[in-house]
């Protein structure tokens, strides 16, 4: 994977009420319609820029968004819904239509977000316009045992006793080998791994699911969630080794090569990264198994239509238009900022949240390509 940060902490609250007020659902039959696309016609003036801590919204027709009419928004109207169960207040107003408009069709769904919505380019906030970054992460599901025996010696904390939230801890290597550090963590235990490269995937991918073997021999799936760090500074494993002269690539595929390579030196580099995750035991939804953690807006991420972005540039709960033209992937799609990170940093920067598993593990390893941004926000 490219080894880009963590899942924030989320908060909890209480959902938002629905309003009651009657709402058309989409555009009646009135509406003046663009024969060439089925669409409402985008012919009014459009609005003035927008000004955000670090970036610049530049408005733009919807007939700009390339593959606009090609999303079929089935998946992406589900994490709209996850959305507006902690909405801004920008986007709470809309969530009774968004609701609504679950059960139309995908035509039906673009003709509403022309009539209501409108698109903004994302560019830097000063200089001039230019392709952003791409990257991606995802859940690891690994086997786990809830007691340490042979086999599975590499444990997982929930945060210590002596940790504040926002004040330095002990660091990787001081964790792994000073008496205070290992005290302050006994009976900290979530659950305990085969192996430390899957430990140091988690504490980088901020949360993953575990089939767990109790101590009866029974087994369960559980997610463990990030519950905050030590404070120290994120360093990649993978800048570490282009550093070191010890690799000329450093995606996932290529880091696990010289894993296999060099066990000898597994823990020089697992210790050039200081900072350390603590996480926190979650049941995993059995209604649907398919939704990820909750993300930095406080609402599970799904597969394949939520981003984590720098909240400064885009509010989290954005519906934003993506375009990344490969070479991992070509992606032309309706997503969600419901989510951020310690290295999605600036104005057109998104890491793609690909879901759980192998599969998406390996998307997310190898996934770093240019991208474009717009933003879309209520007229």
């Amino acid at each position: 994977m490219v080894f880009v940060g963590l899942l924030a902490a989320c908060a909890s609250g209480p959902k938002p009420a629905q309003s009651t007020s009657p709402v058309p659902s989409w555009p009646t039959a009135s509406t003046e319609i663009d024969p060439a696309t089925g669409l409402p016609e985008d012919t009014a003036p459009l609005p003035p820029p927008r000004a955000q801590a670090k970036s610049r919204w530049v408005p733009v027709r919807w007939a700009e968004l390339p593959g606009f009419t090609e999303d079929s928004l089935f998946e992406a109207w589900n994490a709209w819904i996850k959305s507006c169960e902690r909405p801004g207040p920008v986007f709470a107003p809309l969530c009774t239509q968004v609701r609504q408009l679950s059960i139309a069709t995908a035509d039906d769904q673009r003709r509403w977000m022309v009539a209501r919505l409108q698109p903004y380019r994302i560019e830097p906030a000063s200089g001039a316009a230019s392709d952003g970054l791409l990257t991606s992460y995802y859940e690891p599901v690994l086997e786990a045992s809830r007691t340490q025996r042979p086999g599975f010696t590499v444990p997982l904390y929930r945060t210590p006793t002596t940790w504040r939230s926002g004040r330095s801890w002990f660091s990787r290597q001081e964790i792994d080998t000073l008496p205070e550090a290992r005290a302050a963590l006994v009976g900290r235990e979530i659950a305990w791994l085969a192996d430390p490269v899957d430990a140091l995937v988690l504490h980088i991918q901020g949360s993953g699911r575990l089939r767990v073997r109790e101590a009866n021999d029974s087994q369960r799936l559980v997610r463990v969630a990030f519950g905050g760090t030590n404070e120290q500074p994120y360093k990649s494993v993978g800048r570490w080794l282009l550093d070191q002269g010890l690799l000329r690539d450093g995606s996932w595929p290529a880091i696990k090569g010289w894993i296999a390579q060099n066990p000898q030196r597994v823990q020089e580099m697992l210790w050039s990264n200081p900072r350390y995750v603590f996480f926190k035991e979650e049941p995993v939804p059995e209604a649907d198994t398919t939704l990820g953690p909750r993300g930095a807006q406080g609402v599970p991420l799904t597969p394949g239509r939520s981003i984590a972005v720098d909240p400064g540039s885009i509010p989290y709960g954005t519906p934003v238009w993506l375009v990344s033209p490969g070479p991992t992937a070509k992606l032309q799609k309706l997503v969600f900022a419901q989510d951020t990170g310690s290295a999605i940093v600036g104005a057109v920067r998104a890491d793609y949240y690909a879901g759980s598993g192998v599969e998406a593990g390996e998307l997310a390893g190898r996934l770093k390509q240019t991208l474009r941004l717009w933003a879309i926000w209520p007229k």
